[in-house]
């Protein structure tokens, strides 16, 4: 048997629970729900940091953004590894691509092809873009990362994921040498700028919108970094809270376009005779606001809505499952498992676990899998209002390109580590406050039980859980010299 060809698939800033199969109203994704069917998909995956290039370096290294040293956006590189996805696929004979999105590490020169595409469209490519593309890259630049309020004045064959689909396609049908193929097919939607031709701009009505989880009125209640993103917003994007609408129904639009995309994709597997040996993994580097809370895009917190992201594997080998997994996983587990999947030791200073054991039906240790740790914040103390934060520094004035920049100083600032096992989520920062919500009764994280008497139980267990997935994360770089030897697991599990 060959080695089967890799593919991930990543959506950016897509919200997990926008899709059929975990129960949403609107049929954003029909397709990708009945390919995760027909693979694994897990309803308790989660990113290990809400911040685009800190996640992605972590997909890719198998290490989380404390040991990776990638905490905002501008840092990838400066990542730290020993090895990488990259090197392992290298090291056995494949042919790699990266497609659409980059912001990580990875270089062109490194890889066998390259096409990128970012939020305003093509950014560096062998072959120019068409003067239609380049039109419409020039409008789509000039939306600001805001969002429009009429259809895309341009056709669907111009539209970011259709151009990415098809240039993956037309790929993999001329990649016919005996090698095994590695392929990044990243997705910069649905993140902002929030736009989509017919038929997808009316496809979800902006008047039969699902309810909020919760409205704009929660955020004075939430300190001043809800305050400041929200002012933020506000401030720097016109008739913000009245085209909330668009923003949202166009949300959903770009979800049934890539959705779309997918399906036109998936037929170019089956028809060139490779899907049945070609692991795919579907994911999200976070997710999006997508109107919770009065806000859009992400940037504060550690919501739900930001933290997990929709994760399923097809494939080779890997078990098909009408219903979810029941492990709480994790985007640094996506090299670890590859890694397994390829018959390749795990790279040393790789903090993720190989999920084939959960993927193929083999045994594995549940308790491993009973809980999820995530970062978030870059350092330092937390501002407050007493600081007189400059909005203009992230607003209209200081972010040329861009409507406004939620990644700044006072909505980031300060250490924040998260605990999911159960029902319960536990936040708890550098200064000793933390967060504790019961998810089942309380979706919108909006009563914090943290220091209430009835809950002393429950918190000291998570924090004693959280303790020792801070101890586990702590970089295992450089290894150890002389005659000192770690003793590892093979999958990377602490049990």
């Amino acid at each position: 048997m060959p080695q089967p060809n890799i593919i991930i698939v990543m959506t950016d800033q897509q919200q997990a629970r926008c899709c059929r199969r975990e129960g949403f109203a609107l049929d954003t994704t029909p397709f990708l729900d009945g390919w995760a069917r027909c693979g694994t998909w897990f309803n308790r995956a989660y990113t290990p940091m809400p911040i685009c290039a800190p996640a992605r370096v972590s997909m890719l290294t198998g290490r989380y953004p404390g040991s990776t040293g990638v905490r905002m956006n501008h840092q990838v590189n400066e990542a730290e590894y020993q090895a990488d996805l990259l090197d392992v696929l290298k090291g056995q004979g494949y042919v790699c691509a990266m497609m659409g999105k980059n912001h990580s590490h990875w270089k062109k020169d490194n890889l066998d092809y390259w096409y990128e595409l970012g939020h305003g469209g093509v950014i560096e490519e062998d072959t120019p873009a068409t003067n239609d593309e380049k039109e419409f890259d020039s409008w789509l630049c000039g939306l600001r990362h805001g969002v429009s309020d009429k259809p895309t004045p341009f056709p669907l064959e111009l539209q970011l994921p259709y151009r990415l689909a098809s240039r993956a396609g037309n790929w993999i049908r001329g990649n016919r040498s005996n090698q095994p193929f590695f392929m990044w097919l990243s997705f910069a939607e649905p993140h902002n700028p929030y736009q989509v031709p017919e038929p997808y701009f009316s496809m979800f009505p902006r008047d039969s919108m699902p309810p909020l989880l919760a409205d704009e009125s929660v955020i004075p209640e939430r300190g001043f970094k809800w305050q400041f993103l929200s002012q933020l917003q506000r401030r720097s994007l016109d008739r913000f809270d009245e085209l909330l609408p668009f923003y949202r129904s166009n949300y959903y639009g770009m979800l049934r376009l890539i959705d779309d995309q997918m399906a036109r994709f998936h037929n170019v597997l089956e028809q060139e005779g490779i899907l049945n040996n070609t692991i795919v993994f579907f994911v999200a580097d976070h997710g999006d606001f997508v109107g919770d809370f009065g806000l859009m895009r992400k940037g504060v917190g550690m919501p739900e809505d930001l933290m997990r992201i929709p994760f399923f594997v097809a494939g080779p080998g890997v078990l098909a499952n009408r219903d979810s997994h029941p492990a709480f996983v994790s985007l640094v587990d996506v090299m670890p498992t590859i890694c397994e999947a390829l018959g390749v030791s795990i790279a040393p200073g790789v903090q993720g676990r190989s999920l084939w054991p959960l993927l193929t039906g083999r045994d594995y240790p549940a308790e491993q899998f009973e809980s999820i740790y995530a970062e978030e914040g870059f350092g330092g103390l937390d501002y407050n209002w007493e600081d007189n934060p400059d909005f203009d520094k992230f607003g209209r004035k200081g972010a040329r390109e861009i409507s406004f920049n939620e990644l700044n100083q006072y909505t980031l600032c300060g250490i924040r580590r998260m605990l999911r096992r159960g029902p319960w989520k536990l936040i708890y920062d550098m200064n000793g406050k933390g967060q504790l919500y019961n998810l089942d009764s309380d979706p919108a994280e909006s009563a914090n039980l943290f220091d209430e008497p009835d809950y002393a139980e429950i918190r000291g267990q998570l924090l004693e859980e959280l303790l020792k997935k801070c101890l586990q994360a702590q970089d295992p770089l450089p290894l150890p010299g002389g005659l000192d030897e770690r003793k590892n697991h093979p999958e990377n599990y602490w049990l």
